[in-house]
């Protein structure tokens, strides 16, 4: 009798505390499974077909201004003045061009504003080339799952309008697609290809398919403490053009440029940014007008 009220005493207990393990354990396994199961991506997508990504450095200043090639970055509000000269034997050019872009949103406006002195033995000629008008907006963009891939696809369009000098006497029409890839932290790689179409003067109905390079290194401050200075871009560029029709299709010119552009820290609202590259040409045609040169560049970011 005592035996059986035991066992009776022993499974009413069990019996009673199989709930209390139970509910025990719930939260726990539960908290298991949550923990285990992957959180819900977020959709960075947006846009057109949602062919953007909001994880995307574009437009947030980690490609370097261009020298020789055409800029293809998103800019909120920029000025720069670029000097070019270059010389053949004792003919000598000069280019000096002021430069203004605005951003809306993705669009970036611009407008630029060239002068050009031409010298040579049979004397100088001088006066303001094109004044043009551009504009430029991303279409795609992929990033990769850790960001180490960045790459924004777009269009842009150029316009340029003489202004009736000795140096500009055509229209001219050019229409872009390029490409800003970015590689980790510190590789950038701007390519761009257009097509130019002129029209009115010595040179209507010219054709000629250009094409440009970018490739840059950004160094950190952190890697080369500079004083004022927030990074140090080496910068390699191609700039090359075929002509498609007239007189001499197929001729080409390509040219190399070895920079360094300086990003230095704001000054009150103002980013400078200095660059300075020595130019060559890469082949015969462009050997036939540049043996060597010397760009500048100054910008500001504000």
């Amino acid at each position: 009798m005592k035996n059986t009220t035991i066992i009776s005493c022993l499974f009413a207990a069990a019996v009673g505390f199989i709930p209390v393990i139970t509910r025990a354990d719930e939260p726990a396994a539960a908290s298991l499974k949550s923990s285990a199961a992957p959180a819900p991506a977020s959709n960075t997508r947006y846009g057109l077909f949602d062919w953007l990504d909001h994880r995307s450095d574009y437009g947030q200043g980690v490609f370097p201004e261009p020298f020789l090639v055409d800029d293809s970055d998103l800019e909120e509000n920029e000025a720069r003045l670029d000097w070019l000269r270059t010389a053949n034997g004792s003919d000598h050019s000069d280019t000096v061009k002021a430069e203004v872009e605005k951003g809306f949103g993705l669009l970036t406006l611009e407008i630029e504003v060239p002068y050009v002195r031409e010298s040579s033995e049979d004397g100088a000629s001088q006066g303001f080339d094109n004044v043009d008008l551009g504009a430029r907006y991303p279409i795609f963009q992929y990033v990769s799952a850790k960001g180490f891939v960045d790459s924004t696809i777009g269009a842009g369009v150029e316009a340029g309008f003489p202004v009736d000098s000795r140096i500009s006497r055509s229209y001219e029409f050019v229409p872009k697609i390029f490409n800003d890839l970015k590689l980790g932290e510190h590789v950038t790689l701007q390519s761009i290809i257009g097509y130019s179409a002129l029209f009115g003067g010595d040179d209507d109905g010219l054709q000629t398919f250009e094409y440009g390079f970018d490739l840059g290194y950004t160094i950190l401050y952190r890697q080369l403490p500079l004083p004022g200075v927030l990074e140090v871009i080496p910068v390699f560029e191609v700039a090359g053009e075929t002509q498609l029709n007239k007189d001499d299709p197929g001729h080409n010119s390509v040219l190399g440029n070895l920079a360094m552009r300086v990003n230095f820290k704001t000054i009150g609202w103002v980013q400078p940014r200095l660059g300075v590259g020595f130019v060559f040409p890469l082949d015969a045609g462009a050997h036939a007008d540049v043996h060597c040169g010397v760009v500048t560049s100054l910008v500001f970011e504000y």
